[in-house]
């Protein structure tokens, strides 16, 4: 195999930087060639910081957030409506919809989709958790925050038909969301009056 760089460690770190999503391997050569020319404080940091990351890393003991101890700040907020629950699919739901300011409920993160396609079951989601933290009581409303897709939609659908027993509501955000867009890359705006102006699931699949 021929070396494409003129040192076998820069293509290394080139290598590696490539692996990361949505970056090619000329943004991660940049970015390499960046840190070269940045003092080794700075590289030291960054892979102290990542492994710290990887590391020490915990999940929200309710809702599966990304957190520092073992329940998030926004589970361990006792002015948050504990009584009404976000679905999202993944972290970066949870940021977009608190960006909005317009939800004070709590949130549960499924960990994705039911994907078959990429061998995604429910079994792999955390849908037994939120089957759990509804039956236990006290939760009045789940709102269902996933991406607007075929398999968002298949997802919602599963977890309409695991919550019907229970005395819940079960809502949708309003379809402001573009078909096929993903709820973290929606405007603020936007995004905030779909969840203000989400709808009961029962009556999204009637219409």
């Amino acid at each position: 195999m021929n070396q494409q760089y003129p040192s076998v460690l820069l293509e290394n770190a080139v290598n590696e930087l490539a692996a990361l999503p949505g970056i090619g391997r000329k943004t991660a050569l940049r970015l390499a060639l960046y840190m070269l020319r940045r003092d080794p404080g700075y590289a030291e940091r960054l892979s102290s910081s990542l492994l710290a990351l990887r590391r020490d890393i915990n999940y929200c003991r309710e809702c599966h957030n990304i957190c520092d101890t073992d329940m998030c700040a926004i589970c361990a907020n006792p002015t948050r409506d504990h009584s009404t629950v976000c679905v999202v699919e993944n972290v970066k739901e949870v940021m977009a919809i608190e960006n909005t300011s317009q939800f004070h409920g709590v949130y549960h993160v499924l960990g994705g989709v039911i994907s078959p396609i990429e061998g995604i079951g429910p079994a792999d989601l955390e849908i037994g958790s939120l089957v759990e933290r509804v039956a236990s009581g006290g939760v009045r409303e789940v709102i269902l925050a996933l991406r607007t897709t075929m398999e968002g939609d298949t997802t919602n659908f599963f977890l309409y038909r695991k919550l019907e027993p229970f005395d819940v509501t079960v809502s949708v955000i309003a379809r402001g969301i573009s078909i096929g867009d993903e709820i973290e890359y929606a405007d603020e705006i936007t995004l905030g009056r779909s969840i203000i102006n989400r709808v009961c699931f029962n009556d999204s699949i009637k219409s």
